[in-house]
């Protein structure tokens, strides 16, 4: 299974063009990573790619075809900052479950405590946080993640241990990685290719 971006280019106003003629390949069994400026536009790129943002130029497939607006997307973006993509009025129980109930085998892969699931989001850190953003992602239906610096914010052990137990599930279920981040090092361990942003952004 292919995911691509065919010559996508985006606008958020006519005096400044983001994006041009960007294009790139995602096969299933890959991890690619992308490293590039901040403010460049790679963050533009992943909503993109996850159907956050749907009106630009170009088009993204799946095996040659438009992907389906309606019912679960595909492609699914892990965003740097998971405070911001949940409801500050659910407790983490509805957060989860608003996209699927994982098993408790791959809630424990994960670290999740079954306590937490009680809580509000501002009672768990940032990287517990985490956890719950990676775990929402891996819906039964998802084809390819999208992870934009996901660990940026978090300690060094807990950036192995998510990114083991990610990984490791992607691998066993056939789920492209596409891995954004400022950090070459941390890249080059975990990729099978790097593209530099700078290079497929034709501005």
């Amino acid at each position: 299974m292919d995911l691509k971006a065919n010559n996508i280019s985006f606008s958020y106003n006519k005096k400044r063009q983001i994006l041009k003629d960007v294009s790139l390949s995602l096969n299933s069994n890959q991890i690619i990573g992308l490293i590039g400026d901040s403010g460049s536009g790679k963050s533009t790129l992943c909503k993109i790619l996850s159907g956050h943002i749907t009106h630009y130029g170009g088009e993204v497939t799946i095996d040659g075809k438009k992907i389906p607006d309606k019912d679960f997307y595909p492609v699914q973006l892990i965003f740097q900052h998971p405070e911001k993509t949940m409801n500050p009025k659910w407790k983490m129980n509805k957060v989860l479950n608003e996209s699927w109930n994982p098993p408790k085998d791959l809630k424990d892969t994960f670290g999740l405590k079954d306590s937490w699931l009680t809580r509000w989001p501002n009672e768990l850190s940032g990287g517990e946080l985490q956890r719950f953003s990676i775990l929402r992602a891996l819906n039964p239906k998802t084809r390819f993640i999208i992870a934009d610096e996901i660990s940026t914010m978090l300690d060094a052990v807990t950036q192995v241990q998510i990114w083991e137990a990610l990984i490791n599930h992607c691998k066993s279920n056939n789920i492209g990685i596409l891995a954004v981040s400022h950090d070459e090092e941390l890249l080059n361990v975990l990729c099978d290719d790097i593209l530099l942003f700078n290079e497929i952004n034709n501005l």
